[in-house]
């Protein structure tokens, strides 16, 4: 029987959907239909499974699951014997203490001797001890945001994306735990089959996000100012330069990280590069 990974994922929500589109993207075809609690990829290996988004690190350490995909806080929080592989890029939030708006808050000095209710107990606890603070924690599940207005907590411990769940509840964000986003986790020893497997999915991932990141361009310009713009380009390597059919001109083309774009587009501009298109990559592989 031949091998194959088995992947947990959030069996619904924002990372159901997050990692469903990059397998997509990494050509994995799995059909995910309706209530499904687990499918097969039909060109790949893998077999994903749909659990309940806190049991996936258990079941990952009990080697139900080879790998999950989960929220970094969540690999924190549970603390089992798991290692993390790969950040992904998505579902990208932040576990915070926030207090009542208007509260007189003068650092984190203020939560020695509070009440700080939340449902990630672990986490808030290791942030409190590394500020060796003392406070009172109360967990609870889900709601956390209301527990200041019904006098159950001075303070709450919750991930944030937005902020908005907190500006509706009359509550600031003061400090953050930790930052999270989307991670392949897996069980640290493997059998060698199925780390092959992990490998070339890896692989496949890490040409999809590099390519999120990085942008293909290309301008024209004088040939007497080619060499200025290269001068500028923070991209891989040596551009690529090609003539035009007009004389005097060049094509000049290569991959920069999208965030570098705009920092730089006025010195492009300025060094007499004209016409500049941005590209969008599927796949990048270096």
């Amino acid at each position: 029987m031949k091998t194959r990974l088995q992947v947990a994922v959030q069996k619904s929500g924002r990372l159901l959907e997050g990692s469903l589109k990059l397998l997509k993207e990494c050509g994995i075809r799995v059909d995910n239909g309706k209530d499904q609690l687990k499918a097969s990829a039909a060109n790949f290996p893998i077999d994903i499974l749909y659990l309940r988004n806190s049991d996936i690190p258990q079941y990952v350490e009990d080697g139900v699951a080879d790998i999950g995909i989960i929220g970094e806080n969540t690999a924190f929080e549970k603390q089992k014997r798991i290692s993390t592989v790969l950040p992904l890029g998505f579902s990208k939030c932040r576990l915070s203490i926030a207090v009542p708006k208007n509260t007189a808050y003068p650092g984190p000095e203020f939560l020695n001797g509070k009440r700080i209710a939340t449902s990630y107990p672990n986490s808030l606890r290791h942030y409190l001890d590394a500020h060796q603070l003392n406070a009172e924690i109360h967990e609870i599940s889900g709601s956390v945001e209301i527990a200041p207005n019904i006098g159950l907590a001075d303070a709450i411990c919750d991930l944030v994306s937005s902020g908005s769940t907190l500006f509706k509840n009359g509550l600031e964000e003061k400090e953050v735990v930790l930052r999270s986003e989307a991670c392949i986790v897996a069980q640290p020893q493997l059998q060698t089959e199925k780390q092959a497997i992990l490998d070339k999915l890896v692989f496949r991932i890490e040409a999809v996000l590099k390519a999120r990141n990085n942008k293909y361009i290309l301008m024209n310009a004088p040939d007497e100012k080619v060499a200025d713009i290269i001068q500028v380009l923070p991209g891989m390597k040596s551009p690529t330069v090609m003539p035009l059919a007009e004389k005097g001109w060049s094509s000049i083309h290569t991959v920069i990280e999208e965030s570098h774009f705009w920092d730089i587009i006025d010195q492009l501009k300025g060094s007499g590069a004209q016409g500049i298109l941005v590209v969008p990559i599927e796949k990048m592989i270096i």
